[in-house]
């Protein structure tokens, strides 16, 4: 019942801000990196450009691309081969205002349910920020497996997320809001994504980032974010946090 109030709360959030969503996120207000566990991870950008050394193929999929799709129009412009989905028609639409060069390349799809994609359709697929707004049970019976339904043998899944145990409420300058999200423990995720046939990326050398790295926003709110590499088929089973 919480997990619920807390989701219905971040759509109608997004609902009103996509707009100053768009801003904050294009003016990089909220995606540099407090306190990161390694000197090479500063921002959303020095992680995006980790994550694209540990694949090989150019076709990627931004699982909840957010207002603006930022994200998705940066790897467009660098020439990969990227689609971008979120469960917020307006962030769809603004997305398709502000760069329609992208707009045959984002959609509306709901990470709570099965993706519109083949299997074995990506080599990285990108989960910044957005599992927080999802319940619990239902990332572990859909949005994870789903994710590596869609990945090749050896591509990447990028997943961050809030931090922690329970839920973590805060005041957001940004939006002049107080928010909620659902925190996650990085070790339950792993070991599902383990059932699911990927493997935690551990560092090749002390200079390379790698198994779990963490962070604090800048309205204080601790992240953790892991690369995990899809070895073989996945095991099915209904496992859940």
């Amino acid at each position: 019942m919480q997990d619920e109030r807390i989701v219905e709360e971040s759509s109608d959030f997004y609902r009103r801000q996509s707009h100053r969503y768009a801003e904050v996120a294009r003016t990089f207000k909220q995606s540099v990196y407090m306190s990161p566990s390694h000197p090479a991870i500063t921002d959303d950008w020095a992680l995006l450009s980790h994550a694209l050394t540990l694949v090989t193929g150019r076709r990627c999929l931004d699982a909840g691309c957010g207002a603006g799709g930022r994200d998705v129009f940066e790897l467009w412009r660098r020439g990969f081969d990227v689609y971008g989905i979120d469960a917020m028609p307006e962030n769809i639409s603004l997305t398709s205002e502000l760069h329609p060069e992208i707009a045959n390349r984002v959609s509306v799809a709901n990470l709570r349910m099965p993706l519109p994609f083949d299997d074995a359709s990506f080599d990285l697929v990108l989960c910044n920020a957005v599992i927080q707004h999802i319940p619990r049970e239902e990332v572990c019976k859909v949005t994870l497996p789903e994710f590596a339904r869609v990945l090749r043998p050896g591509a990447i899944l990028q997943l961050m997320f809030k931090n922690g145990e329970g839920v973590l409420s805060l005041y957001d300058a940004d939006y002049d809001e107080i928010r909620t999200f659902l925190l996650y423990d990085e070790h339950i995720l792993a070991r599902r994504l383990a059932q699911l046939g990927l493997d935690i990326v551990a560092s090749r050398n002390e200079s390379e980032p790698g198994g779990f790295l963490y962070f604090t926003d800048p309205k204080g709110a601790r992240h953790c974010v892991f690369h995990a590499r899809k070895v073989g088929s996945a095991e099915k089973n209904d496992a859940t946090i």
